[in-house]
């Protein structure tokens, strides 16, 4: 006998069987087939009516009035195969798939077979023909705004100081454009440790440390005409650049350079015109500082120094040889001359170093590689003086020619000499004359210099 009581649910105990006489029937599972005479007719022992069952997609109902692992005799009616998730109608429009192997929001043909398969589209081809078009446009697109903003930026930075127009008495212009290039040792944004360390020393003002005439021909091959700093020439009658005042000729000689440092830009392109009848049209100057930052952003130039040579006052100590140069070792070699006989030795160096640097600065890597070509445009545009009639257009033309010119196509050459006075460069004037000639109709150069 059970201890516990018979009468819980109807004569049974729970989870314990139950206290009739007649044994428990064993529970029958879904793969059992039994027959509605399975189930006793009429309400079950202890009066509780039969309750509707609830489906839990599971085949076993809840809702009969029977605790759930009852282990009641019951019957379970055999089910159709359901469709659709757990506890779903079989009815409802909605179809998960879960029970059939489909794909998540897939209609009822999801394995190929069924009428949904049968009415879809086939995925069209990709267009390459318009996606190529579409990508030239962006392309196009992108580069166009880039030119342009880096246009601006550059044209932006270009420092238009020097007045042409101030400049009296011109000759007659030729053929071609006629460049006047300065290398100043302006100290102009530079520290005092800068200063230091590139041997500049602290002079207040600006001089110019070196000069170049450089023709673009219109037809023909251009031409680079170094001109010596020491050269003796005759100070002409000229307008003051600042106070307009005109004075006149009075047959003075002295070094070229003393004339940028008597009245600045616009005296020293007059000077030049007088003496060589060749019109100036543009004028650019680039100081010590930038001329070091564009050989730093470029990653160096290499040189191939002949003859070892030192001097303390530019700060050169080279060896012979192949070698990079940096900023600081770049400017020392092209401004040293207290190490060599005549100021003509030092203007070659320049030429030398500039065709150098003109390549590199030119190379896929640099041009192409914008984390090299900003910071080279900025470091030479920071410091470049230019006339104010001189556009970033008549910049580039005046790169690529010094480039082409310093490359071997073209000539590069000193102005002719004739002899000395007083340790200053006389000027072979008949040479100078037929030079200018040339240079005004465009002839390929044939004067030679010393």
């Amino acid at each position: 006998m059970s201890d516990w009581p018979d009468d819980q649910g109807g004569g049974r105990g729970y989870g314990r069987g139950s206290g009739d006489s007649q044994p428990d029937g064993a529970r029958v599972m879904r793969h059992v087939q039994r027959g509605p005479a399975s189930r006793p007719a009429g309400p079950p022992p202890g009066g509780v009516p039969q309750q509707p069952a609830y489906d839990d997609g599971y085949g076993e109902g809840y809702g009969d009035g029977r605790p759930y692992g009852d282990a009641r005799d019951d019957v379970f009616e055999p089910r159709a195969p359901r469709q659709g998730s757990y506890g779903q109608n079989p009815d409802s429009a909605y179809d998960s798939g879960y029970n059939t192997g489909q794909v998540y929001g897939q209609g009822g043909g999801g394995n190929g077979g069924g009428p949904a398969s049968a009415t879809r589209a086939p995925r069209p081809a990709p267009n390459w023909r318009k996606r190529l078009k579409w990508g030239a446009i962006t392309l196009v697109t992108v580069l166009v705004v880039v030119s342009v903003s880096t246009y601006f930026w550059a044209d932006s930075k270009l420092k238009r100081e020097v007045d042409l127009s101030k400049v009296i008495e011109r000759p007659e212009g030729g053929a071609g454009t006629n460049y006047l290039i300065v290398g100043s040792d302006s100290r102009e944004g530079m520290t005092d440790e800068d200063k230091k360390k590139l041997h500049t020393g602290s002079a207040e003002g600006k001089r110019t440390d070196s000069m170049m005439i450089l023709h673009v021909a219109d037809d023909g091959g251009n031409t680079m005409i170094s001109l010596p700093r020491d050269s003796n020439v005759t100070i002409p009658s000229f307008k003051g650049a600042e106070s307009g005042k005109l004075y006149p000729n009075q047959g003075r000689q002295t070094k070229l350079n003393a004339a940028y440092a008597e009245d600045g830009p616009e005296l020293l392109v007059r000077t030049v015109e007088y003496n060589t009848g060749l019109k100036i049209d543009h004028y650019a100057e680039i100081g010590f500082g930038g001329f070091a930052k564009i050989v730093d952003a470029v990653g160096g130039v290499e040189m191939d120094i002949p003859k070892a040579f030192k001097d303390k006052w530019s700060g050169a100590d080279f060896e012979a040889g192949k070698q990079t140069l940096n900023g600081q070792e770049a400017l020392a070699f092209v401004r040293t001359r207290h190490a060599f006989s005549s100021d003509l030795d030092r203007t070659k160096n320049q030429q030398k170093f500039l065709a150098a640097l003109a390549h590199q600065a030119a190379t896929p890597g640099t041009v192409m590689n914008p984390f090299k070509l900003y910071p080279t445009m900025g470091a030479g545009l920071d410091t470049l003086v230019v006339d104010k009639d001189m556009g970033l257009f008549d910049v580039a033309s005046m790169f690529w020619a010094m480039k082409g010119v310093t490359g071997g196509d073209g000539k590069s050459m000193n102005i002719p000499i004739s002899g000395s006075v007083g340790g200053n460069l006389v000027w072979d004037k008949a040479k100078v004359k037929k030079l200018v000639e040339e240079l005004n109709n465009d002839d390929a150069v044939t004067v030679a210099d010393n």
